[in-house]
């Protein structure tokens, strides 16, 4: 069974899947923590990682047996179409304003009929072992499309974008979706809370994963998993350090 098929066998199952935002450049960070995740969260849109150190994590969550989903800086082809060809197993895309734009994420991302995606795969092919025919066969269900929902256009328009074919998550940023209703950091406030619940709603009656991005928040994690997320990036490679530091430092003083 392939990583992603694991990955959405136990999110079917009902399991919560939680993984690390990875932002250190170094894979042995991906191959520390791969083996007690669900999936590793490799974070480009906030560090400055290049393609080469997105690779050597690819490299780091194959050993682990692991899905590695990259999220992007943005939507522009130029974003998208390098880490694709790299081999990922996922990609995930921030700051989606509404349905035009996930449409042209899905069409950037899939190959035709369902998209435009152009055709330059090394690494996917197993760098030419892997026939074409099974290697177009298998890119429809071993790549993992996801939009990140964090404007307030984007939750007004959810229904449409999760009409979008080829599209397999929506995942909520709970900050800057705090930032775009007007309440940045009130991730409590009542309209926040409100938005958060209805793209989870129209997320799992569509029979689409629901994720979202947190930092080191266990109640709020535990919180929107029993509200109906399924999968969750859960703090950051950098934030485990500092705050295991802390915790055992602290113990002994």
């Amino acid at each position: 069974m392939g990583v992603l098929e694991q990955f959405r066998e136990k999110m079917d199952s009902g399991i919560p899947c939680i993984g690390p935002s990875i932002t250190l450049k170094d894979p042995f960070i991906a191959e520390a923590l791969g083996p007690e995740s669900d999936f590793l969260w490799i974070d480009t849109e906030h560090s400055p990682m290049s393609i080469e150190s997105v690779t050597g994590h690819l490299l780091a969550a194959r050993a682990c047996n692991k899905p590695a989903l990259v999220r992007v800086p943005g939507s522009a082809i130029e974003s998208i179409k390098p880490v694709l060809d790299s081999g990922v197993d996922g990609i995930i895309v921030p700051q989606v304003t509404g349905v035009d734009e996930v449409r042209r994420v899905v069409a950037d991302c899939r190959y035709p009929p369902v998209g435009k995606r152009g055709f330059g795969v090394r690494r996917g092919m197993d760098y030419g072992r892997t026939s074409l025919k099974d290697y177009l066969e298998a890119s429809v269900t071993e790549l993992f499309v996801a939009v990140m929902v964090e404007h307030a256009n984007a939750v007004s328009e959810i229904d449409e974008i999760l009409e979008v074919p080829g599209l397999d998550s929506v995942v909520i940023g709970t900050m800057d979706l705090s930032s775009s209703l007007g309440h940045l950091g009130d991730r409590s406030h009542p309209s926040i809370v409100s938005a958060i619940q209805k793209v989870i709603d129209a997320a799992r009656k569509k029979n689409i994963y629901v994720g979202m991005g947190l930092a080191w928040e266990p109640e709020l994690a535990l919180h929107w998993l029993e509200k109906g997320v399924q999968w969750v990036q859960f703090g950051c490679d950098y934030e485990y350090l500092v705050q295991g530091a802390a915790k055992l430092f602290n113990s002994v003083r």
